[in-house]
């Protein structure tokens, strides 16, 4: 009878090492998870984080938890499968499309815009690849930059093919491929692609060749009147408290911006990426290969110092930020590294907690966040007037500089809070002070001539305006300011 061979027999020194180490691991990521748990209570209680955060380690999930609440009327908390709108981190979505379609041999990245929109203007068309689409490097105008589309179009619903008559054709900025301006435009032209090489709708391509195949049951296409299960509300930070974020119709951002999920989905996305279920490990390179500005295909791919000046790790990254959300992924494809961070309520410091969250996975040592200090002299403004507040940022600037942000954008963002509120000289006087103490920011003097102007002022916009431009020849906006002030009688 011919024995099987059941394989050698294994040490049982060798066993216990192995679950001696593998206890030794558990005991890190939960100190590694406890530390993470610590930072992001911090920022919520600071009112800089109301969200969802994931962190990955090595491909595996350490950390998960929601922070503050999904909807603020209600009184929802938010918890790791609340829905929120992902803004920009769309694109590398869209991307994954057109690479998708390039594989098949649908689509050729040196193809022209009217190879594949003929109804587009030739004049233009023509000249624009589909590689500088996905790079921002095609020229075409984005249509987030035009005046006044925020205030004039956003809330009004369009079609595809309306929307890129009107408002994704305009002439170019720049010869195409000459450099990078980051582009809506772009990747909504590459949604109308997809959608007339296919012969089905942008979202219908999206869950038929990648949602469904990774189980991103919690992602899709936005609409306001879906009743969407556990989908966060937005909100943005105004002087006292929140308030709702404005309308936008979710026609508009479409394949540069119109999709939700949650950090488990986007778990799930990040692991899909480290197979070839979805694309060749041929055209992943292509697509995560940097361009102009360190942009590849929907990601911006740079190397970060981690610790020590000569220690670096290569970051694969994108934020988003639309009406009320503020979203960023940041993967570290060496380690398998992972974090997601997905907040409610407009734009806050993701970039920051993302470096702290990564410095924690590293064990690297980095800093406790601080509170924001235009919080404090805002209570101080509306008690008692800019002055006190004023001398409050200088006396705790002397005494607890540790303990506040003092950054430029603090008394920025505290100046425009207060214009919008009608405290134009309180915000003149910020704006004054932010000058004081960046002298050589282009865009303290523009924010004050702003002010100026806003108030009547017209001598003193244009002298700020002036100064601005001298700084920063490129402002463009104080160009055009300095342009009509000085046009006017």
């Amino acid at each position: 009878m011919k024995k099987r061979f059941l394989g050698a027999r294994i040490p049982p020194l060798l066993i216990t090492v192995f679950w001696m180490l593998a206890a030794q691991a558990s005991v890190l990521a939960q100190d590694k998870a406890a530390k993470i748990a610590e930072l992001m209570k911090l920022y919520n209680s600071y009112q800089q984080f109301n969200g969802s955060v994931l962190a990955a380690e090595n491909g595996k999930v350490i950390f998960k938890k929601g922070y503050g609440m999904a909807n603020m009327e209600w009184n929802i908390p938010v918890e790791t499968d609340t829905k929120f709108r992902l803004g920009s981190i769309t694109k590398q979505f869209t991307s994954m499309l057109i690479l998708q379609l390039v594989q098949e041999g649908k689509i050729k990245m040196e193809g022209k815009l009217t190879d594949y929109l003929p109804d587009y203007r030739k004049d233009t068309g023509d000249r624009i690849t589909i590689h500088q689409l996905l790079n921002h490097t095609s020229g075409v105008p984005s249509y987030t930059g035009l005046p006044n589309f925020f205030q004039d179009v956003s809330r009004n619903p369009y079609g595809v093919s309306d929307f890129v008559k009107k408002y994704a054709s305009g002439d170019l900025e720049f010869e195409p491929g000459a450099k990078f301006n980051y582009n809506n435009s772009g990747y909504f032209l590459l949604g109308a692609i997809v959608e007339r090489v296919t012969g089905k709708p942008y979202e219908q391509v999206l869950k038929e060749r990648i949602f469904d195949p990774i189980g991103m049951k919690n992602t899709g296409y936005d609409h306001h009147d879906t009743i969407l299960a556990k989908r966060a509300a937005g909100y943005e930070r105004r002087p006292g408290g929140f308030v709702n974020a404005p309308y936008l119709d979710m026609s508009l951002p479409y394949a540069a911006g119109s999709l939700y999920s949650t950090v488990e989905d986007l778990y799930l996305w990040d692991q899909a990426l480290y197979t070839d279920k979805l694309l060749s490990p041929q055209l992943k390179e292509l697509w995560y290969r940097p361009g102009l500005s360190n942009y590849a295909y929907g990601w911006v791919v740079r190397k970060a110092p981690l610790g020590a000046q000569d220690e670096q790790v290569t970051i694969i990254e994108h934020g988003g930020g639309i009406n009320g959300f503020n979203t960023l992924i940041t993967r570290m494809p060496d380690s398998k590294n992972l974090i997601v961070l997905l907040n409610n309520t407009g734009g806050t410091k993701l970039g920051e907690m993302s470096q702290k969250i990564a410095a924690i996975l590293f064990g690297k040592p980095y800093k406790a966040p601080v509170r924001d200090i235009a919080d404090a002299l805002f209570s101080t403004i509306m008690e008692r007037g800019a002055p006190p507040a004023i001398s409050q940022y200088r006396e705790l600037k002397a005494t607890q500089k540790d303990a506040f942000d003092f950054s430029e954008g603090q008394l920025n963002g505290l100046g425009y809070r207060l214009m919008a509120i009608k405290r134009i000289n309180d915000a003149i006087e910020i704006f004054k002070l932010n000058v004081q103490m960046f002298p050589e920011g282009f865009n303290t003097y523009d924010s004050l001539g702003e002010a100026y102007m806003e108030n009547g002022d017209k001598n003193l916009a244009i002298q700020n305006y002036k100064k601005s431009l001298e700084l920063n020849p490129k402002n463009t906006n104080a160009a055009e300011k300095l342009k009509k002030l000085e046009a006017a009688p």
